[in-house]
């Protein structure tokens, strides 16, 4: 199982991520999870030990050298555009119990969709996560998907876009659609958070009335304060991981 998860920021797409691995790992099932959002702390929501001190991909300049034999940071030039990357899961991923957590880090770029040795070795590294390993993957998406191409879209079981109830949420839920689309990427559901009600939910329903919603996750303090305290949401008492455990077998 294959699963990209994108959002807007704020909606509470890693709190999700995390609930969602944090339930796989308990089932028994081998897991990677990837943290491909630069503002987000993906190792923190699952509960990683020393979270804070793991180091993205993208600033490892000696490992980005060597891989794609070039100068990170550099523009222009020459590299290798197929880099080795096959033994980087195992070589620094951080672990709890059957979970394995990278993360990609931030691309410093001038311009979009310029082509870098730090892109390049990333794109290289999630196309080998999504075709060549047999564990589920997890990856916490930025608000787009730009992590993903043409040649990892179509194996991607699922792109779930969590929303909250909320017009800037939903516009940006059309926008990662189209963004989807153009790389060939329809397998897309809807998961609603930070629900109040009965209202909440018919709200989203009304305004996403095309798109399939996987289902909804209550609004609750306790993952509030559970994130207040650097604590995993995994790890409260929550509503959230009964709602968690009904989607697994619809995915």
């Amino acid at each position: 199982m294959k699963i990209a998860v994108s959002g807007k920021g704020g909606v509470g797409k890693t709190t999700f991520s995390a609930l969602l691995i944090r339930t796989l790992n308990e089932q028994g099932k081998r897991v990677l999870a990837i943290d491909a959002d630069p503002d987000a702390n993906l190792a923190g929501a699952i509960g990683i030990p020393d979270a804070d001190k793991i180091v993205p991909i993208a600033e490892m300049t000696d490992l980005i050298a060597e891989r794609t034999e070039s100068k990170p940071g550099s523009l222009g030039g020459f590299f290798k555009l197929n880099p080795k990357v096959d033994d980087l899961p195992e070589a620094l991923s951080s672990r709890l119990e059957n979970i394995r957590m990278m993360r990609l880090g931030g691309i410093k770029k001038g311009g979009s969709g310029c082509i870098c040795p730090e892109s390049v070795l990333l794109k290289a590294l999630v196309t080998h996560i999504v075709l060549g390993r047999d564990e589920a993957a997890i990856l916490d998406m930025e608000a787009g998907i730009e992590h993903l191409g043409r040649a990892t879209a179509s194996a991607v079981d699922r792109l779930i876009v969590v929303v909250e109830p909320g017009r800037r949420s939903i516009e940006t839920a059309r926008h990662i659609r189209k963004l989807a689309s153009e790389i060939g990427l329809k397998k897309i559901v809807m998961v609603g958070n930070k629900i109040r009600g009965k209202k909440d939910e018919e709200f989203l329903l009304s305004h996403l009335d095309d798109f399939e919603f996987l289902g909804f996750l209550p609004y609750e303090d306790v993952l509030i304060e559970a994130d207040l305290m650097g604590r995993s949401p995994y790890e409260a008492d929550s509503l959230a991981k009964t709602e968690i455990k009904k989607m697994i077998p619809k995915l």
